[in-house]
């Protein structure tokens, strides 16, 4: 028999005086009920209870063991309760990993709105462009950009990360705007070092066919927002994410660079250990980035929407 049921119908026995009261109170037979309080005698080779057909009292050792039961029942209450409101309140420490530049630039206001949503929610952000395992290292959640390589993971998709190839007017106008492939491959390019996605420094022209741009690169750099700022300043043409050159494109302090020609498109997904028993501050922050990043995502809208955009 289950004894926390067991215990249960003994703590009630002993509070009622009747066995056959407690029976009605569990949805048992009289007999059932008596098995439940034999079975701890049993187990413990113990009287706890005189019984007669019109009273049960307790024994000397029965009172003290009436007393922890109940104590034990009443945690087992809270126990439950609090892990009930649990799933009714996110609370708890919520730990982040992503990407130096993605976070830095569009994880803030992000975080800031969902710890104004849920005050119980403590927030620790690791931002790190090297691969991170997310069992190994605690991690409740990772933004992860291009492929996924842990099968056993969840991935919930929160919007395209779109590639383009930019430069500064002011360096148009010194080294002309390519107008093909063939001037885009002449450019000095400033490239990101640490590249991991199939796609690099590749478009497609409007007939199909591919090419990658290849050949000498005038700045290699392990972060975007470095490239970002040699790119306005008018060193090169870069290529990477709109989420890091988009708004400043947006803003005339870029052009995009052969806009007919279509680049590979990667994805940005969260990613979280499993899919059952999902903490509730996991499940609502799952939920805050896809409302924030989700269809359109704020750094590809056009300027006047993108100035005012609440992601």
């Amino acid at each position: 028999m289950d004894r926390l049921t067991s215990m249960a119908v003994f703590v009630a026995a002993a509070e009622e005086g009747s066995l056959s009261r407690v029976a009605r109170r569990f949805g048992l037979s009289a007999s059932m009920a008596g098995k439940h309080v034999s079975a701890i005698e049993a187990d413990l080779n113990i009287r706890l209870m005189h019984r007669s057909t019109r009273q049960i009292s307790l024994t000397d050792v029965g009172r003290a063991y009436y007393t922890r039961c109940k104590r034990i029942l009443e945690e087992v209450d809270d126990a439950n309760r609090e892990a009930s409101d649990a799933q009714q309140t996110a609370r708890g420490v919520l730990r982040i990993t992503a990407p130096v530049t993605f976070g830095a630039m569009h994880l803030g206001g992000v975080l800031a709105r969902y710890l104004d949503q849920h005050p119980a929610v403590a927030v620790e952000v690791m931002l790190n462009d090297r691969y991170v395992d997310l069992l190994g290292e605690g991690i409740d959640v990772a933004i992860r950009i291009g492929r996924l390589l842990d099968s056993d993971l969840v991935a919930r998709r929160l919007a395209p990360c779109r590639m383009v190839f930019c430069a500064s007017p002011d360096f148009l106008k010194r080294h002309g705007t390519p107008r093909n492939v063939g001037d885009l491959r002449r450019a000095p390019r400033l490239a990101f070092s640490e590249a991991v996605s199939a796609g690099d420094w590749t478009l497609t022209d409007p007939s199909g066919q591919p090419h990658l741009i290849d050949g000498p690169v005038r700045m290699a750099a392990n972060n975007t927002q470095m490239l970002l700022a040699v790119a306005l300043d008018g060193a090169g043409v870069a290529y990477g994410p709109t989420f890091v050159f988009g708004e400043r494109i947006a803003a005339g302090d870029l052009i995009a660079l052969l806009p007919d020609h279509r680049t590979s498109d990667l994805a940005i997904h969260a990613v979280y250990p499993t899919a059952r028993n999902i903490p509730l501050k996991v499940r609502r922050f799952i939920d805050h980035l896809i409302a924030s990043f989700g269809g359109e995502p704020p750094w590809d809208l056009p300027p006047a929407k993108a100035v005012g955009a609440g992601a």
